[in-house]
């Protein structure tokens, strides 16, 4: 039975990917997508939520319709001074104002796309992060970049059921990045490549082209502007476009 090779495992692990200076062996193809950028200096592949933020936000219409209901039970308890049903109406009231924040600011808080650069001449990756916590709707959340050498970069696919409400299951699957400190197996940072996407066959892309450059990959996909959206991606329109720091997004798409 395989073991993990890294210290921890990402969350529903179930296979190490190749390492990134191992040939692939399996078909390179990011799938429906295309990559944003590709030339012999750098690549840029996408990380959109896509569909799934017009569902959040037309999920949280009904949720502040009930919130809404909720606040007349409340002041109907107050009332009535009957504190036992006012305390289960303050809690339910406090769960749908919750809910609603959450996934107002879920819908339209990340940035239109949370790009990967991958520079072949100075062997680093280069990522766009969104950094969010769920138990804190009005807490921070922001952007975070970071960078790192192509050799601290490991890959890992994951799966993991989920249980509903309402008795229906969910499945996810996909692949995470982990770097790990130099020379050892101990992960520092992890980020997605990709959820319900290419996942294997991205990271076998990512691969060919650190390894062999763009010639050994297919004919690359007409490029994607993150920030260009449709008028319908109503949610996309309302999230912050995509705003490297400048002498980060110089070093990542240069030579040295």
């Amino acid at each position: 039975m395989k073991r993990p090779l890294l210290n921890p495992p990402c969350t529903g692990w179930k296979e190490d990917l190749p390492h990134p200076t191992i040939p692939p062996t399996i078909e390179a193809s990011l799938g429906s997508q295309s990559a944003n950028h590709q030339d012999p200096t750098y690549l840029e592949i996408p990380r959109t939520l896509g569909a799934a933020r017009e569902i959040l936000i037309i999920l949280t219409l009904p949720i502040i319709a009930l919130s809404a209901l909720q606040l007349s039970l409340v002041i109907s308890s107050f009332t009535q001074q009957d504190f036992s049903l006012l305390l289960i109406d303050l809690l339910l009231f406090a769960c749908e104002i919750w809910a609603s924040i959450f996934f107002l600011r879920i819908s339209i808080s990340p940035p239109r796309d949370e790009p990967l650069r991958f520079n072949r001449a100075r062997r680093k990756i280069y990522a766009y992060n969104f950094k969010y916590c769920w138990w804190k709707p009005l807490g921070s959340w922001k952007v975070e970049t970071v960078c790192y050498d192509w050799s601290q970069v490991r890959a890992e696919r994951w799966s993991q059921i989920g249980v509903l409400p309402s008795g229906g299951v969910i499945y996810k699957s996909g692949v995470m990045l982990s770097i790990v400190a130099p020379g050892t197996n101990n992960v520092i940072d992890r980020f997605r490549l990709s959820t319900m996407g290419a996942d294997q066959h991205a990271w076998a892309y990512i691969c060919t082209y650190m390894q062999q450059g763009p010639s050994a990959l297919p004919p690359p996909g007409e490029p994607k502007d993150h920030n260009d959206v449709l008028w319908c991606e109503f949610a996309l329109r309302l999230a912050p476009r995509v705003v490297w720091p400048a002498e980060m997004d110089l070093e990542s798409r240069t030579a040295p």
